[in-house]
This record gives C-alpha cells, sequence and structure tokens, in this order.
C-alpha cells in the first residue's frame, strides 16, 4: 500500500520506530520458508491485486438459478435457494459492472448430523462450517457447475476466489483425498497440526478448478506461521497450473489470499500481517476504515455517524500502522454488516425516496474508486439496495427468526437486473454511476496504485493527490450537506496547467496560482492533472502535545488509603491487542484521592475504541462526543453498549488514563495523557 498523509504530522513522525523489522536478512521473493529466511509477499501478485475490484456473492442468498437445488432455509431475509447456476446466469451483470473479480462465500458440502435442529441447518447454508472441504454443497449445484462458472468468468477476465474456513469445521468433517483430517476441536482446531490438512484443501481447488486465491474467513484462527506456509503452498501451486484469459494467453492464478480480521490495525498486523521483514500474510480487509467511512456518509452499526473528511484521512493515515508489504482491501459491506442503505435510515439521515439517499451512496462508491490497493464490492450495494421495513436493531431474542439480526440481515435476495428484477430510475441511475467509476478505476493506475498526497481534510471535505507514473489525478469528495466553492492552489495540487473533470468533463483553469473548484453536498469530482508539478507540502509538525496539564495528567499520584465515591472498580476495556475487550488487571483503576482515579499503561501507537466500565459494565462511562485527544481533558458521561470513545494515540508510550467524578460519583471529566 502506497500512501502519504500529512494530516496527523505527530502521527507521522511517532509512527517509523514502531514499524522496525526483525534484523538480519529480508524476505526472499519465490525462495521456501527456510529457517531463519522468511517467504516474502510475491510483487507480481501484489501489482495485479491493487487492480482487484471484486464482487461478493453470499451464494444461499443470492439468485435461485436452478429450482432442482438450494438450501431452502438460512439467516436472514432471502429466498434461500441461491446456487451457482444463479451466479452464472449473472455473470453479464456482474461484467457489466466493471468488476474484475468474484469472491463465492463457501460451497464445500455441509453434511447434516443425525437430529440437528433448524438451527443448524440454517448453518449449513452458509458453508462456514463444512464437512467435506473437497466436495460441492449439492443444495450449491455440481462439481462440473462449478467449473463452468470458473471457466466462464476467467474467460471474461474475471478472478474467482473462494472462500477458506482454514480455522473450523463441522463436527463431522471428513479426511482429505490423501487421509489428512485438521486436529484438535472442530472451533478452533489445532496448529499446526491441522497445516497439511489446510495446504491440501488450498492446493487441492486451485489445481482441481484453477482458482485464484482464498478470502480467509476469520483468519486470526490461524497462527501467522502457518499462514506463511499455507501462502507459500498457494503461491507455488498457481505457479503449476493455468488456463486462458480474455485475450486468450496462457496465465497462471493469481494466487491472491486476503484475510478477515476484524478489528483495529495493530490487532490486523499481530494476527494478520506479521511484522517488517516476517511476512504472514499479505492482505486483509480494511475494516478500520470501513466504519470511518459509513460514520461519515451515514451511520455505523450502533448508530454512531456524523464525521467529516478529516476522519477520513485519520483512518488513512493510519495505514502508516502497517508493514510494508500490507495491501489492505476496502469494502462497503459485506454478508456479516447492515448495509449502507439501512445505515443510512438507521441514521434518521434518509430514505430511499430521498435524494439524499443516492447521493450519499455515490458519494461513498467514490471514495472505494479512489482507494489504493484492492477493493470489494457486496451483491446489491451498486443499486443502493436495503432491507424494507428494516432499520433500527431488532431485539436480541427475536432476531434470528426474522432474519434481522445485524450480523446477516445483509444476506437479501439478489436484484440482478434482466434475471431476477426490473430496477427503478434511481437503481439504474447508481448502478450506471457505479459501472463508470469502476471504468474509470481501471483505466487509471493513480486510483487504484497510486502515491497519496492528503491535500485538505477537514469537516466538509476531502481532498488527495494521487500519483502514478505520468497518471496524476486529484480526487475530492464533500463531507456536508452544503455546497461550498474550495479554493486550492497550483502548489497543493501540483499542478500548473487545467484540471479536468473525468465525469462530467468541467475544465478548471487556475488564477494567480489559485483553482476555484465548487462542490455541491456529498459530490465528488476525479480532476485529471494536465501538467503535474511537485507539490508543496506543509511541513510535518512535531510538536503535538501528548501530555496534558494539571492533576489529571500526573502519572506519579501515589494510590489513597481511603475508598472514593465510585463502588465498583473500573476498567479500561477497549480493543487493545493486549486484552479484546476483556477487563484485565493491568487495565483496572485505582483511587488517587480527591475523586479521581487512574491506571498508567503501555500503548501501541494508533487509533483504539474504549468505555470505563466495571466487569459487570454496570456503570460504565465514555467520553461525551465518543472522542478523545490526548492531553486534553473531555466531559465524562454515562456510556451504554456501542457509545464507545475513540482515542488516536499518534506514539507508542505509557499513558495514564484519569476519570474525574464528583463527591457523590457522577461522572465529571476524562483525560489521556503521556508519561515522561
Amino acid at each position: 500500500m502506497k500512501s502519504r498523509n500529512l494530516i496527523l504530522g505527530a502521527l507521522a513522525v511517532a509512527l517509523p520506530g514502531l514499524l522496525l523489522g526483525c534484523g538480519g536478512s529480508g524476505p526472499v521473493e519465490g525462495a521456501g520458508a527456510l529457517p531463519g529466511i522468511p517467504y516474502a509477499c510475491q510483487s507480481g501478485t501484489a501489482s495485479e491485486a491493487s487492480q482487484l475490484r471484486i464482487y461478493q456473492v453470499m451464494v444461499e442468498s443470492f439468485v435461485d438459478g436452478d429450482s432442482a437445488v438450494g438450501h431452502g432455509t438460512g439467516y436472514g431475509t432471502s429466498h434461500h435457494q441461491g446456487d451457482l447456476k444463479g451466479i452464472l446466469d449473472s455473470l453479464d451483470y456482474i461484467q457489466s459492472l466493471g468488476m474484475n473479480a468474484i469472491w463465492l462465500t463457501p460451497v464445500f458440502d455441509s453434511k447434516p448430523l443425525e437430529g440437528q435442529d433448524h438451527w443448524a441447518d440454517r448453518l449449513d447454508a452458509t458453508g462456514y462450517y463444512a464437512t467435506n472441504y473437497f466436495a460441492i454443497d449439492p443444495r450449491f449445484g455440481s462439481m462440473a457447475q462449478a467449473k463452468e462458472l470458473v471457466d466462464q468468468a476467467h474467460a471474461r477476465g474475471m478472478y474467482v476466489f473462494f472462500d477458506g474456513v482454514f480455522g473450523h469445521h463441522k463436527d463431522n468433517v471428513m479426511p482429505s483425498p490423501t487421509g489428512k483430517k485438521p486436529v484438535g476441536g472442530s472451533n478452533p482446531v489445532r496448529y499446526p497440526e491441522s497445516l497439511p490438512f489446510y495446504q491440501e484443501v488450498a492446493e487441492y481447488w486451485i489445481k482441481t478448478l484453477k482458482i485464484d486465491g482464498w478470502r480467509l474467513d476469520q483468519a486470526y484462527q490461524v497462527p501467522p506461521e502457518a499462514w506463511q506456509q499455507i501462502r507459500q503452498t498457494v503461491d507455488e501451486t498457481s505457479r503449476s497450473v493455468t488456463y486462458r484469459n480474455a485475450e486468450g494467453e496462457a496465465v497462471h492464478p493469481l494466487g491472491y489470499l486476503v484475510a478477515e480480521i476484524w478489528n483495529n490495525e495493530n490487532y490486523i498486523n499481530q494476527t494478520g500481517y506479521g511484522p517488517e521483514g516476517m511476512p504472514a500474510l499479505c492482505s486483509a480487509f480494511d475494516f478500520p476504515v470501513r466504519y470511518r467511512l459509513v460514520e461519515t456518509f451515514a451511520v455505523n452499526e450502533n448508530s454512531q455517524g456524523g464525521k467529516g473528511g478529516n476522519w477520513l484521512a485519520q483512518g488513512m493515515a493510519l495505514h502508516s500502522l502497517y508493514p510494508s508489504h500490507a495491501q489492505p482491501n476496502l469494502m462497503l459491506g459485506n454478508h456479516d454488516l447492515v448495509r449502507f442503505g439501512d445505515l443510512l435510515q438507521r441514521g434518521k439521515i434518509a430514505e430511499p425516496e430521498d435524494e439524499a439517499y443516492w447521493q450519499r451512496h455515490k458519494a461513498v462508491m467514490s471514495f472505494l474508486a479512489a482507494y489504493s490497493g484492492p477493493i470489494t464490492l457486496y451483491y446489491g450495494d451498486e443499486i443502493g439496495d436495503e432491507v424494507p421495513d428494516f432499520a433500527d436493531k431488532a431485539p436480541d431474542s427475536t432476531c434470528a427468526v426474522m432474519g434481522l439480526c445485524d450480523d446477516h440481515v445483509a444476506r437479501s435476495s439478489a436484484k440482478i437486473e434482466g434475471l431476477t428484477a426490473v430496477l427503478n430510475a434511481r437503481q439504474s441511475d447508481l448502478k450506471a454511476f457505479v459501472a463508470r467509476l469502476m471504468a474509470l478505476r481501471a483505466s487509471h493506475p493513480a486510483l487504484y496504485d497510486g502515491d497519496r498526497i492528503s491535500v485538505l481534510a477537514n469537516e466538509q471535505v476531502y481532498v488527495d493527490r494521487k500519483e502514478k507514473g505520468t497518471d496524476t489525478l486529484i480526487y475530492m469528495v464533500s463531507t456536508t450537506e452544503e455546497t461550498a466553492h474550495w479554493t486550492l492552489t497550483t502548489g497543493e495540487l501540483g499542478s500548473a496547467g487545467e484540471l479536468t473533470d473525468l465525469m462530467t468533463g468541467e475544465r478548471f483553469t487556475p488564477s494567480a496560482g489559485k483553482y476555484e473548484i465548487p462542490l455541491n453536498g456529498f459530490e465528488a469530482r476525479f480532476l485529471a492533472v494536465e501538467l503535474p508539478v511537485s507539490p508543496v507540502l506543509a511541513k510535518v509538525e512535531a510538536g503535538t502535545a501528548l501530555k496534558g496539564s494539571g492533576r489529571m495528567a500526573r502519572c506519579d499520584l501515589p494510590d489513597a488509603a481511603e475508598t472514593g465515591p465510585v463502588n465498583e472498580t473500573l476498567f479500561v476495556v477497549g480493543d487493545f491487542t493486549d486484552s479484546g475487550w476483556k477487563h484485565v488487571v493491568r487495565r483496572q483503576l485505582s483511587y488517587k484521592g480527591l475523586n479521581l482515579y487512574q491506571v498508567i499503561t503501555s500503548e501501541q501507537a494508533g487509533s483504539f475504541r474504549m468505555q470505563y466500565a466495571s466487569k459487570d459494565w454496570s456503570p460504565q462511562y465514555t467520553a461525551e462526543g465518543l472522542e478523545l485527544t490526548p492531553g486534553q481533558a473531555a466531559v465524562l458521561t454515562t456510556g451504554s453498549y456501542g457509545k464507545d470513545t475513540s482515542a488516536l494515540l499518534p506514539a507508542a508510550g505509557r499513558y495514564v488514563w484519569s476519570l474525574q467524578f464528583d463527591a457523590q460519583g457522577q461522572p465529571e471529566q476524562v483525560m489521556v495523557s503521556q508519561c515522561d
């Protein structure tokens, strides 16, 4: 991933030391994982992967192409009759969007256990708990149809990725063709003992169907050293076979692996990418930026939103936490998340009949198109799909029966134009807009593989300059409903001539070294730079204060002998890699007197989400506004589920977390401050 960002000066200064790799020789590309010699990420695969425009299909809920097969049950609101024939029938549609790859959720055979209940039947339909990893589930179709699907996709110039579930399986799992089986429990399995079985799975489907790689389910279940060996198996197997692409050329399968690790950057590093110089996996979904994306243009699943372009820029800057071999893959949604259209309704922002609903879809799709690295589009998002009569969270006690739980509600029946649905005018317009974006992305290396400089980011706008070779573009998107005119200098944009909007054809000529560019609410522009010059970069400011003042910032206060005003023991609980939302002793606050509670911890650099709570989560507290800046006090208020405080810690080090109450135990202030 190539990116530079000047928004967070302190972050840019502090992070290089965090990314120091292991000593000794660097990884050898193409070499085996010999003792002391790590197995490198393949540069050729990474170059091709940056161009990926993946269309994700949830097989059981997508399209019913063959009435003779189907699970007939599942999670979500779909027909639950999806099959391989339905995907085959949809290839024209997927190709018309400009997508060049397809990811299928698992299609391996899940055999029912004797007497299993309807919940197990529903789980079988997802494919995520397989019995036979070496056979196609007959309720999805046949091996012949799977081969036809892969062959037809390849003939159209599209890659095909299967879903690799290499950390858990169904209790009745069957051995491989060579007699191997996973070892240990069924969820999770035990490594390294299970490694040979899953290496055989990865190899089998590349050799048998010539698939182009794997999406890796719950990748944190597999240790990084095992991922390195599975990745080597995938690379070597991919180089051993060929197929004919759309140009009739003999090519190897891509061999791309992308991990699902649903957490922050540090956890993704720890469980997926591995450290600098010792790569485990080479690509993982960019869940951190996905959440910032919906929090900017809609709300997240916990109804938190209202962010601006600076929130997006901060998230992109945090890519510098990743090792150099990392290649994040950005998505807007998937089968476990709430659809963007439903999030707009959950946030009381817009309904499908409102123009704002469609304009915000266009804005968020533009950000996807402008992202450096692979991207993934969940089926239906290209037409602004939503689940009728659903927006608010359904009660936990009944949501599964109704198919309306947040983690499966997006598994709705696919609306494929000309096959299963007639699109209305707004759906057709958005689909055409997405197709234009994908065509634009495909023809401009600066978008999918460009060096990125953050030009401007505030509450109202996000502006990047992107460059790859002779291709230079300016991407800008409004993050507000208001129309504005933005004045940007030739030096800031690195442009000495005209700018041309590649979507509208408008041209902008500088006057006295300045461009005046209008931007409507949630409008995006892709501006081609006619005469690129070296941009005048703002100086990185290293003096951002991380240490506060006053008693809440002190790191030397002794514990008080007396009891404080809060009866319960409180903890800093969040997505830290040392605790993972668990109450741990090293994050337990102690009473310092004068109604102040503190704990000192060693922290990594990064962005974290947390609350301050007792072990039974009663009471729990959060910062008002749900943001905390190091060294600055914020109002402490009562928290609840999903009301997480976000704190950016630009530098690793020791920090003191402080909670101030009044004499009656009512929350007053909160601070995090760096210790000397």
